[in-house]
């Protein structure tokens, strides 16, 4: 399962650990995701979701329908 979060688009990006001597070697930094029970009123229904902590204070915000409408635009 890929680590993206389907509400921000949030994704694992990678760079380099820069010890005090400069030594270079990569690392990876991995979105924070969680496992979240969501309920859709539409549907009726719970949906089990990886989300960002970011995915889950923008679905509180703007409520779960706005916020899966948005990301659908976003791609």
């Amino acid at each position: 399962m890929a680590k993206v979060c389907p509400i921000t688009g949030k994704r694992t990006v990678t760079g380099n650990n820069v010890s005090h001597a400069n030594n270079k070697t990569r690392r990876r930094w991995e979105p924070n995701l969680q496992l979240k029970r969501i309920w859709i009123p539409s549907e009726n229904r719970f949906v089990r979701m990886r989300v960002s902590a970011r995915g889950i204070r923008t679905i509180q915000k703007l409520g779960i329908e706005a916020a899966l409408l948005k990301a659908a635009k976003r791609g």
